[in-house]
Formats: structure tokens, sequence, C-alpha cells
């Protein structure tokens, strides 16, 4: 099972940041529904271990935060766009979450991340590179925000890969106010 830890957007903040996905010649905008903040992408494990990994997250205990979006960006630069997204500010307690559900996935018995966290919500994917057509994208939407959201859950969700695009399940929702899981089959 290819998996992932997220957390989902409120669906005003979705379709905010889905009137950005335009105005770029040749990128794949990803749907609003499958715009969401990635904790830890997990790629694929075993029962053994997503069982391990679930419990984990269930154990992790954190207050529900705000979170606001803000400006937009490429990966991995400018020159070599591969990546469009928007940025978060900078909130502690998304860090310690992050932190935490790091801890378990590597507790689980799978390797530490090596890159270090950058927090983002993907918009679209470039199959080739288009230094500059993506330029007035970036000045455009330079000053986007959001209004701050709550975030009071995060979830596990299980991809699967087809010609189209990913389709994306949620196999689990953790509430941050306790460590109780709740099992949500056949949501997307």
């Amino acid at each position: 099972m290819r998996l992932f830890v997220a957390i989902d957007l409120p669906d005003e903040v979705k379709q905010s940041v889905a009137a950005l996905c335009r105005g770029v010649p040749g990128v794949r905008w990803l749907p609003p529904e499958q715009l969401h903040l990635t904790l830890r992408f997990i790629g694929e494990a075993d029962d053994a271990v997503v069982g391990a990994i679930r419990r984990g997250l269930a154990a992790i205990t954190a207050p529900p935060f705000p979170l606001s979006l803000q400006g937009v960006g490429c990966f991995p630069s400018p020159r070599r766009p591969r990546v469009l997204w928007v940025g978060l500010d900078g909130s502690e307690p998304l860090k310690r979450l992050h932190r935490g559900v790091e801890a378990t996935v590597v507790a689980a018995g799978l390797p530490a991340e090596e890159r270090p966290f950058s927090p983002h919500i993907t918009l679209a994917r470039l199959r080739e590179q288009r230094e500059g057509e993506i330029a007035p994208f970036l000045v455009r939407n330079a000053s986007f925000h959001s209004e701050p959201f709550p975030v009071d859950a995060f979830h596990l969700y299980s991809s699967i890969l087809t010609p189209k695009g990913a389709i994306h399940r949620r196999e689990a929702s953790y509430p941050l106010a306790g460590g109780a899981e709740t099992v949500v089959v056949g949501e997307q």
C-alpha cells in the first residue's frame, strides 16, 4: 500500500487556492479535491508497517492550531521548475506535529526523511522545464495569502497511481485534541 500523512484544507481554502491554478501552459494542475498539506510521504508499506504507523499516529497528541497559506513558489528552483506550490506561514505547532509524524514513521521501521520539511500545497507538476513561462505566475501570485483556518485533525491516505493522476483515499483520521483513530472507508 502506497501511503502518505496529510492535513486537509477546508473547502473555501481549496477554492481560493484552485483559483490560482491557471495561466501556465502545459502544466498538470491538481484538482481542488486533491489539494492537501503532506506531513510525510511514506510510500509503499506492508501490513505490519501500516499497523505500526496507524498505532503510532493514534498516539500523537497535540492541540488544534491555526494555519494560513502564504505566497507561491516552485521546486527545485525557478530555473528548473518541476512543481508549483503555495507556501505556509511559519508555524511551530505544524513543525511539532511533523516531528511527531516523522518519529512515528521511523519507529515503524522506515528510514528518516533526508530532505528538510518544507510545508507546501502542491498546485501543479510540470512535465517539461518552463522557466520563462512560470515567472509571470510567480510574480502574479507572490502576495497570495489565506485567512487562518483551524487544523483539528490529520489523516493517513493511500494513493493509487493511474495514467490520469493519483487517486487518494483517506484510510484513517486522527483528531488533534486526542489520540483516538477514526477509520473512514472509501472517502477520497
